[in-house]
């Protein structure tokens, strides 16, 4: 009647009947019994309780997928960079050791087209200095090894990226080699021994991008010198 109205509306679920009920219960209930049969509410709640236990199961379905989705996109993640890590530290090390054979041995640049992009060669400062014919390794010394090592620091590169950022050290604590005939005369002149001069070892920043399929060094900024 109309004055279970007010009751159907506090209500948690309002059940009215349809037939008999005012149109304000009608209007305040929650659920409306069309044939006025009460044992209709016990089929209704037990369709509800079916419901929401697809809902939960589908709730739960979709948790345990989000879940795998992650764990292989991590895992994917994952591969990929030890990947990129692995083939850019070889780029590294074989690239900055071809260029320290550059430096100090005189060795062809051609080389260092492998490893390095033409914008990063032509703005290296070392290589300039071997260039114009004032490295003291060649002018003085006959280099015959050196003890060459990088360290990878830090590495990051998205999986869909076709560039990565590499934070290294670059050492050389040990260089082999004896004066030549100008640096004996150098030498004698100064007063200093035959030692080669230590290379100066230093923390750099490179970017590495995928030019025709292999990585290349793009830029190489030195961050600071370390004093070993």
């Amino acid at each position: 009647g109309i004055n279970d109205a007010p009751g159907l509306s506090r209500a948690d679920i309002g059940i009215a009947m349809g037939a008999l009920g005012s149109d304000a219960a009608i209007e305040a209930a929650d659920i409306v019994l069309m044939d006025d049969d009460p044992l209709k509410i016990a089929k209704a709640i037990k369709i509800s309780r079916k419901c929401l236990g697809i809902v939960k199961q589908n709730i739960g379905f979709a948790l345990v997928i989000k879940a795998v989705c992650l764990a292989l996109g991590l895992i994917i993640m994952a591969f990929s960079l030890a990947m990129n890590a692995s083939n850019v530290y070889i780029i590294l090390k074989d690239g900055l050791a071809r260029r320290c054979q550059v430096v100090m041995q005189g060795a062809e640049e051609d080389g260092l087209n492998v490893y390095f992009s033409e914008g990063c060669l032509r703005s290296d400062p070392a290589l300039s200095i071997a260039r114009n014919g004032s490295s003291p390794y060649q002018l003085y010394y006959d280099i015959t090894g050196f003890d060459h090592r990088v360290n990878l620091l830090t590495i990051w590169c998205w999986p869909w990226e076709d560039t990565v950022r590499t934070t290294i050290e670059e050492r050389i604590p040990a260089i082999d080699g004896r004066l030549n005939t100008a640096g004996r005369e150098w030498a004698n002149a100064l007063g200093l021994n035959g030692v080669p001069p230590k290379w100066q070892s230093g923390r750099y920043q490179a970017v590495l991008a995928m030019e025709n399929g292999r990585w290349k060094i793009k830029n190489l900024t030195l961050i600071e010198y370390l004093n070993d």
